[in-house]
């Protein structure tokens, strides 16, 4: 099989994997604060027995160390408003306000990358709003508030996918997730003692075996494969099968939880006019080289 091939079915079946995350953040009983905590310091902890993370560690200036850190506290605020949107209303509500992000991108990625504002970008951002308008009116009155904080997470999507894309280049992947995702769990750990209550929480049998599922073979996994993707795949196409990412989520919704039962016509309505925006996105970066930092997954 010729290596591009290849790399457009690895990549489609990571987003396939990332798709399933916002079915097992409904499946899993955990509240949201554990079910990140425990996904940040699973994760953190099998990279931490990859020789690569320790050479990329030992090799980092402290300075850039702090920065991935402090991406890494945006990186769990959006995973905790994330499942916070899934258990307020459901998984297809939250994956469809992730699909909102390039709105917010359009805005916060040039103030960060220190480069002029493109319109046309601005034009695609705007072309989601009525979308959004259609969504909230499909939704039921009391999933009001979950489609809030999921367009909360995809305001932190737009910041840590913009911080990224400005420094992973200076660092080793593997190891800026480990960075990321460490001081993710020890912002969580914190932050949760002080604000609320210990994110510690024992997850039963049933639980427990989802968040292995969720933390290995929908996070690390899918990230390790399309990371050996990304050599062979433009920037285009990765941003073209990433989209599909709520696309994936929502169809697996239908069979595996029901959620069509929920939601009116309005709702899919509006996901359609949002996607119509984000898939029009990657036009504006055709050409362009594949980065990791194009691997924004929920």
């Amino acid at each position: 099989m010729p290596p591009t091939r290849k790399a457009l079915l690895q990549i489609h079946f990571c987003v396939l994997l990332w798709g399933f995350t916002a079915i097992l953040g409904k499946s899993i009983t955990l509240p949201a604060l554990p079910l990140v905590w425990w996904r940040m310091l699973l994760v953190s902890g099998a990279l931490l027995c990859v020789p690569r993370v320790w050479r990329g560690l030992r090799a980092m200036p402290l300075k850039l160390r702090l920065t991935y850190a402090g991406i890494g506290v945006i990186v769990a605020l959006h995973w905790l408003t994330f499942y916070g949107a899934i258990k307020l209303a459901n998984a297809s509500v939250a994956a469809t306000c992730i699909a909102t992000c390039p709105v917010f991108l359009a805005l916060i990625e040039p103030w960060i990358a220190r480069r002029r504002f493109d319109p046309r970008e601005l034009l695609i951002g705007a072309a989601v709003i009525p979308g959004v308008a259609l969504v909230a009116g499909g939704v039921p009155g009391d999933m009001r508030l979950g489609l809030a904080v999921g367009v909360l997470s995809a305001i932190f999507v737009a910041f840590f996918g913009a911080l990224n894309k400005r420094y992973i280049e200076h660092a080793d992947a593997l190891t800026v997730t480990f960075v990321e995702l460490g001081t993710g769990a020890l912002f969580l750990t914190v932050a949760g003692s002080l604000f609320t209550a210990s994110p510690f929480v024992m997850p039963n049998l049933h639980d427990g075996i989802l968040v292995l599922v969720l933390a290995f073979g929908c996070t690390l996994l899918p990230f390790a494969l399309a990371l050996a993707a990304l050599r062979h795949l433009s920037a285009f196409a990765t941003q073209m099968i990433t989209n599909l990412e709520p696309v994936y989520a929502i169809v697996l919704a239908i069979p595996l939880l029901g959620e069509q039962r929920e939601l009116g016509w309005a709702f899919y309505a509006g996901v359609a006019v949002i996607l119509a925006a984000v898939f029009a996105h990657p036009f504006l970066h055709k050409g362009e080289r594949a980065e990791p930092s194009d691997l924004v997954a929920p």
